[in-house]
């Protein structure tokens, strides 16, 4: 283990500590929530202080949290949102410590998840509900859209709900290079072409790329859909690794290092030391060049055999001790007014998960009029490239494989 992940585990544990000396108190009485009025929710939630943890390496995300949903719920409703960081790991961690050690009234009410994190939460029953059906804004979201409903091939069931939907794709500098690779047999051309400007992160971004990756050894964009297999797996993976590592001596640093977050790859490509990148929001190009960290030749594109397009959502923990404002901050994030403000370019330009066509009038007018990106695609010119989320077992083993196969071989 080293120093970083030891700090991080006394840092667990000295909260833990410090949580279970605190928890004399009875757990919330939250039994009626699953059947109470929508007034009865929102009365209870007046007035309420809830904590949300989520990940905050996006300055924009930042922006439209701190200064629009943070003051909107004060005003609105009296609710005092609390925002932290913390993602993936950090958030099962979490959850199953203060699960081992008893606590009922936690530090989380809210978890910004999807894939391997709910994966991994509901195998320890660390989300609280169905809630969702309650929700007064989930009638303008298409439950049986199957990008929707289910997260990384598992049913979403009412325990999570959607928050953002966007599809993932490559990103280049047309200034450095006039035909970026579309495929696997092209990118091997690339970096050989183009030594040095090319990685892949170690993280959620690059084990989402390595997906595709993988869905293109197996043949088609559908090859990773269904349950886990893990015939399909080893055998695919074989195939990523000897690729990879036939080719990393062309990446960025001989491919001796590999970036550790999507942030550091930003970094390179806006400093141009990477030409090719890869990368969420159809590619997140947008805010990007507009605040001018990315160049003007910057593009974003399809990858040939197609990219993964997910949704995101908001979960309520097990022993979250606000449900009921929970529950209010989830309504009003799904929410037009909400939704609007984070979708359009010149704000976040995040995707509305919001079904147009069911929102009234005077909302339907109000998105259609919205300021459009100028620089990167919007989602419905992927929409032939999707890829569904593979299972989250995929994900997983990534993670520890590419480690072990690729970055200390």
């Amino acid at each position: 283990m080293n120093k970083k992940n030891i700090l991080k585990t006394f840092s667990v544990i000295a909260i833990l500590a410090l949580l279970i000396s605190c928890n004399s108190e009875q757990k919330t009485d939250d039994s009626g929530l699953k059947t109470a009025s929508w007034e009865e929710i929102s009365a209870k939630a007046k007035g309420t202080t809830v904590n949300m943890m989520m990940w905050q390496g996006s300055p924009v995300i930042n922006n439209y949290m701190n200064n629009y949903v943070v003051p909107q719920l004060k005003e609105k409703y009296n609710i005092d949102l609390k925002i932290s960081g913390g993602q993936g790991p950090e958030i099962v961690q979490l959850a199953m410590g203060e699960k081992e050690a008893g606590i009922t009234n936690g530090q989380v009410d809210i978890v910004w998840i999807n894939g391997e994190t709910s994966f991994q939460l509901r195998k320890i029953d660390g989300l609280w509900g169905p809630f969702i059906t309650q929700l007064p804004n989930i009638k303008y979201i298409d439950l049986d859209d199957r990008y929707i409903n289910t997260d990384f091939q598992q049913p979403i069931e009412g325990m999570e709900c959607p928050w953002s939907i966007g599809q993932a794709a490559m990103v280049y500098d047309s200034a450095k290079v006039s035909n970026p690779p579309r495929n696997l047999d092209e990118l091997e051309t690339y970096v050989k072409k183009y030594p040095g400007t090319f990685t892949i992160s170690n993280d959620f971004s690059g084990m989402t790329q390595l997906k595709s990756f993988l869905a293109e050894l197996g043949g088609s964009p559908n090859s990773l859909n269904g349950e886990f297999s893990e015939e399909k797996y080893n055998k695919l993976s074989k195939q990523l690794w000897v690729y990879l590592n036939r080719n990393k001596k062309y990446f960025w640093k001989a491919g001796e290092t590999f970036p550790k977050e999507q942030t550091k790859m930003s970094q390179l490509f806006a400093n141009g030391e990477l030409y090719l990148g890869f990368g969420f929001s159809e590619g997140g190009i947008e805010e990007k060049i507009v605040s001018g960290l990315y160049p003007k030749s910057a593009r974003s594109y399809p990858w040939e055999n197609g990219t993964i397009k997910n949704t995101n959502y908001m979960g309520i923990l097990d022993n979250a001790p606000q449900k009921a404002g929970a529950m209010q901050v989830i309504d009003f994030l799904i929410s037009p007014a909400a939704q609007f403000e984070k979708s359009h370019a010149n704000s976040m330009d995040s995707n509305t998960i919001l079904d147009i066509g069911r929102l009234p009038e005077e909302w339907k007018e109000k998105f259609t009029n919205a300021p459009h990106r100028q620089y990167g695609l919007e989602m419905e010119d992927l929409k032939e490239y999707a890829i569904e989320e593979p299972a989250p077992e995929y994900m997983i083993r990534l993670y520890e494989d590419f480690r072990t196969q690729v970055i200390e071989k």
